[in-house]
């Protein structure tokens, strides 16, 4: 038998339930990887092992009793750092939160506990999820499990690389304009950004709420399935979550793709992607035309506006989310408190915020403002609205969209902390999917000639999640 943390969520499921080993084996052997390998990689903020193993004995016990358990019990995940855990520090990777412990859990941690959550911990990201390499994190950056000298992408970078050097079954993330994508992308690993509102976000620190995406990471396509059928649906807490069916999500797994029709969008492997990323995604594009799909070009001309909408809106949304930490309801006093309170807040934002918060709160303040708010954020609003428009066009045609999630493989760590601009284009590919609010499931697809893993998006109409487990499934397969 492989390692125990080697193992897929299924392959841990009937392990548990034949008595092969325990839960608390399974914790055991995370741990231990993670003590063997965090030192290097830096993935996790903050560890619970008391925690997860008394919640290890208690799916166990059920076990021992012949109770049926869930695909997910028993089986240790990580959390990314923004998710509310009652009773564990949730700091945002922020100088601001790094003491926060929360007095409830989000959603998404009650409907996993309901099942069995093992939380291991709580892992790395850029602060507030404001980046794209974890390198705004207080806590420093997140390496890549395939070459230490390179970043493991962001915001969720922490759980990418966790998965990726298999310290946990399958870890949480959130996905605003790539933020599960791309880190999945760049550590070799599945990561499912879902349609806008399929899965709560009550209790997940917001960053800009008409974007944000609750989303996951796992080992294969049948993993992204298991935990997503836990976490998807309707929450009383959120309106944005509708009332859609989840299905079965496990149906969609093995189907024959003979007849689906797929897109390339051509605008997505032009300029500025690398040659070696394009052909990478194009050769297991034509393995799928082999089993029977067919390909035919599409085009998405709005897409070189997605990222300047992004990086109006996404700030303006921002910069009213993150009011609320002033240093007196959330957040912590400033070392020197001042008797008037604009000083206040001026001390109390200037210590508790990085510099890259600092950078978006005062674009998207801008943007907001008096004056400018018609010619930006307004404007920004429309063209959000064409693009919408021009996916829902494309999937007239086709049934599926594939295309790369990140120009380039992982980059060096420092190479880009210069350059603002140059690190917002390692989301150009992700974020218009964003912007439309549509389902996006990042599969590994090949290395790099560097050894450096190379990644494709599978895109989907709205709550259409099961077609994208089905390619990706299939794709697994060839």
């Amino acid at each position: 038998m492989a390692e125990l943390n080697k193992l897929t969520i299924r392959e841990a499921h009937e392990g548990l339930v034949s008595k092969k080993f325990s839960s608390a084996e399974l914790t055991d052997a995370c741990f231990a990887e993670i003590k063997k390998k965090d030192k290097d990689l830096n993935a996790f903020i903050t560890l619970d092992e008391e925690g997860a193993m008394k919640s290890a004995k208690e799916v166990d016990a059920k076990i021992a009793k012949g109770e049926k358990i869930s695909m997910l019990a028993g089986v240790p995940a990580a959390v990314k750092d923004i998710f509310n855990t009652k009773g564990v520090k949730t700091t945002c990777a922020s100088p601001f939160l790094k003491d926060f412990v929360p007095p409830y859990d989000a959603t998404v941690i009650e409907r996993l506990k309901e099942n069995g959550l093992v939380m291991l911990g709580k892992t790395n990201l850029d602060e507030f999820a404001c980046g794209s390499s974890t390198e705004s994190s207080c806590f420093g950056v997140t390496k890549n499990p395939h070459d230490l000298s390179r970043v493991a992408g962001g915001s969720s970078g922490g759980s990418a690389a966790a998965v990726a050097s298999d310290m946990c079954f399958y870890a949480l993330g959130t996905d605003t304009g790539g933020s599960i994508r791309q880190p999945a992308s760049l550590c070799g690993t599945y990561g499912m950004k879902v349609t806008y509102g399929r899965v709560s976000r009550s209790g997940v620190t917001a960053m800009a709420s008409s974007w944000d995406t609750i989303g996951h990471f796992a080992k294969n396509a049948e993993d992204v399935a298991t935990v997503l059928q836990v976490i998807a649906g309707r929450d009383v807490k959120d309106s944005t979550t509708p009332d859609v069916v989840v299905p079965d999500y496990s149906k969609f797994l093995g189907q024959d793709v003979k007849g689906l029709k797929i897109g390339l969008p051509k605008e997505y492997f032009g300029e500025g992607v690398e040659k070696e990323t394009a052909e990478t995604v194009k050769a297991a594009v034509a393995k799928l035309e082999k089993a029977g799909a067919k390909v035919v070009e599409v085009s998405l001309p709005s897409t070189k506006y997605a990222l300047a909408v992004y990086y109006v809106t996404m700030p303006a949304e921002l910069s009213a989310n993150l009011e609320r930490f002033d240093g007196i309801r959330f957040g912590k006093k400033p070392k020197n408190e001042p008797d008037n309170l604009v000083d206040y807040y001026f001390a109390a934002r200037g210590e508790g915020f990085g510099e890259e918060i600092k950078r978006r709160i005062m674009i998207g303040t801008y943007v907001l403002s008096a004056g400018y708010y018609d010619a930006y954020y307004k404007k920004g609003l429309r063209v959000r609205t064409l693009i919408i428009q021009e996916f829902a066009k494309a999937f007239e045609n086709v049934d599926v969209l594939i295309a790369p999630v990140s120009p380039f493989p992982a980059f060096k760590i420092g190479a880009l902390v210069d350059n603002p601009l140059a690190m917002y284009m390692a989301d150009v590919l992700t974020i218009p999917v964003s912007a439309a609010g549509l389902p996006s499931l990042a599969c590994p697809c090949g290395m790099s000639a560097e050894g450096l893993p190379i990644g494709l998006q599978i895109i989907a109409p709205q709550f259409e999640e099961g077609l994208v487990l089905k390619v990706a499934s299939a794709l697994e397969k060839l």
